[in-house]
């Protein structure tokens, strides 16, 4: 049949269209279930017993709101035209909940991250006396209260709705979608940010890297930085250094990906940009902020360090002993691992 209309000129515009739609479609879907999969990878490897908190649960609604799109997309692809509840569905309904969600998460960045940043800041120094229990509760009704209010915002509120309105109106083969000046603009406080800091300690932290030795501790490779600091350094400037070096030995490659989008000004789709592997970077970024910020509060706990899944901070407080490694080469030395 499409054969068949694409030989007249009449049917030519309907074929092409038609096919665009398809493309979009296709693209669409294999762009969700490459995000679902990462998603869930990220979630997956994991260790298990990591800490209870406000940026964990909502790693988990942001990986089962992917889900449950992609598994949406799928049902509408796959039957392409059919009435559910009243409502009829077609392959346009693919780019208009694409197009929602992708409004939503660009709006729920600055409460999420202001909400995280808030819970690390009380948790770190142990200042909040909630029980574990009650604690799972509050985040649990605040990732909802988050995700109903960014829903209602982009159906409700007159300047999103203006702007879904004005996206579907430029053609329904196109399914322009936009991105979020909210994480753009967190990318470049972090970037400059990362940037004053490396600036500020460059050369404590230039010297830690050429002493670095590659030793095995609990049979895993770890890289050990055996360099004495200077005592007349005040404390909160050498913890600095050691923050900036185990976040930059796991997120480097992020930093850098993260300055190539920001420097070719390239445009992500806020429903692409919005992921766990995103999250969880934030998340370490976020803790050792709050870290730096209450040095002096942190209770020195087992427990307390296992917030982050991805990067051990204890190193950067306490000097590393442990008998399956050779001693530092001096008394009071100050170990980091990352």
């Amino acid at each position: 049949m499409a054969a068949r209309l694409c030989e007249n000129g009449s049917g030519q515009y309907h074929c092409t269209h038609t096919s665009q739609r398809l493309e979009i479609s296709y693209m669409l879907i294999l762009i969700m279930l490459g995000k679902v999969f990462l998603d869930f990878f990220m979630l997956q490897i994991k260790p298990r017993g990591v800490k209870v908190s406000f940026m964990g649960y909502f790693c988990v609604s942001v990986a089962l709101l992917d889900f449950t799109l992609l598994l949406s997309l799928c049902f509408i692809f796959c039957f392409e035209d059919f009435a559910l509840w009243g409502v009829r569905f077609t392959e346009y309904h693919i780019c208009l909940f694409t197009q929602i969600c992708s409004l939503t998460y660009g709006l729920v960045p600055f409460p999420v991250y202001l909400l995280a940043a808030l819970d690390y800041y009380s948790t770190v120094s142990h200042t909040s006396q909630l029980p574990t229990g009650a604690r799972k509760l509050l985040y649990g009704f605040a990732v909802v209260i988050i995700w109903i209010s960014g829903f209602f915002c982009t159906l409700r509120v007159p300047a999103v709705s203006e702007e879904l309105k004005m996206q579907n109106s430029v053609s329904l083969s196109q399914c322009p979608v936009s991105g979020s000046w909210q994480s753009s603009s967190v990318s470049w406080v972090m970037v400059l940010l990362l940037g004053m800091a490396l600036l500020a300690r460059w050369k404590e932290v230039t010297t830690m890297l050429l002493s670095a030795r590659l030793l095995s501790f609990s049979s895993q490779p770890v890289l050990m930085f055996p360099y004495v600091p200077n005592n007349s350094t005040c404390f909160k400037w050498q913890l600095l250094s050691r923050l900036l070096l185990c976040f930059l030995g796991t997120w480097a490659p992020f930093v850098v990906l993260q300055v190539l989008v920001l420097l070719l000004g390239v445009q992500i789709p806020a429903y692409v940009e919005m992921n766990v592997p995103w999250l969880c970077f934030i998340n370490s970024f976020l803790l050792a902020a709050a870290y730096w910020c209450r040095c002096h509060h942190v209770e020195l706990t087992e427990e307390g360090w296992c917030t982050d899944p991805f990067v051990s901070w204890k190193f950067c407080f306490m000097p590393f002993n442990n008998e399956s490694t050779k001693p530092a080469d001096k008394p009071g030395t100050v170990i980091v691992i990352c």
